[in-house]
């Protein structure tokens, strides 16, 4: 996993200053890189029944169709609103200045249906809480959540009390 942190390239300052961005663009564009993340996320949750993995826009769309292609389950796009061409759930939530909003198809997930959340970052929570809300509205079961990077220093996992959340790279600042 060491070898993962190194292809991820910092960008200082960026999209504002005091900011850090880690851009995982790096890391996808290395094939052997990509693979072992993909195996290492597939391998926490491949002893368990995965129906759906859900991602959420934009870059959990580049690692959730991976894992469950892995997993042999569905895909499901959780997207920003007015994306999706047929009828919609949606969840609106609280972010740092204001608010945004989610969603799906509303046949997306069936009731007892068991989704795996993933995205690329889990930072404050907040759009992974939304999710988890938006497919729960749906009768669905979350397996957990998977998440290439998370950033401990903002301590997005309370938000997701009681999920199975699974980070491969964490960073502490």
């Amino acid at each position: 996993m060491g070898d993962l942190r190194k292809l991820i390239r910092e960008i200082p300052d960026h999209p504002k200053p005091g900011i850090l961005f880690y851009d995982l663009t790096t890391l996808l564009q290395d094939g052997k890189g990509f693979h072992e993340l993909v195996d290492q996320l597939c391998g926490h949750y491949g002893g368990q029944k995965v129906d759906i993995v859900a991602g959420i826009e934009a870059r959990g769309f580049i690692f959730a169709p991976a894992l469950a292609y892995r997993l042999g389950a569905g895909f499901i796009p959780v997207r920003k609103p007015k994306k999706l061409p047929w009828k919609t759930a949606s969840v609106t939530y609280q972010l740092e200045y204001g608010t945004d909003q989610l969603e799906i198809h509303q046949d997306a997930v069936k009731k007892g249906q068991r989704v795996l959340l993933c995205d690329d970052l889990l930072a404050t929570g907040g759009t992974a809480a939304a999710a988890i809300d938006l497919v729960r509205q749906l009768g669905g079961e979350i397996v957990g959540a998977a998440f290439a990077v998370e950033l401990n220093f903002l301590n997005g996992r309370k938000k997701l009390a009681g999920v199975d959340v699974f980070s491969l790279l964490k960073y502490d600042s």
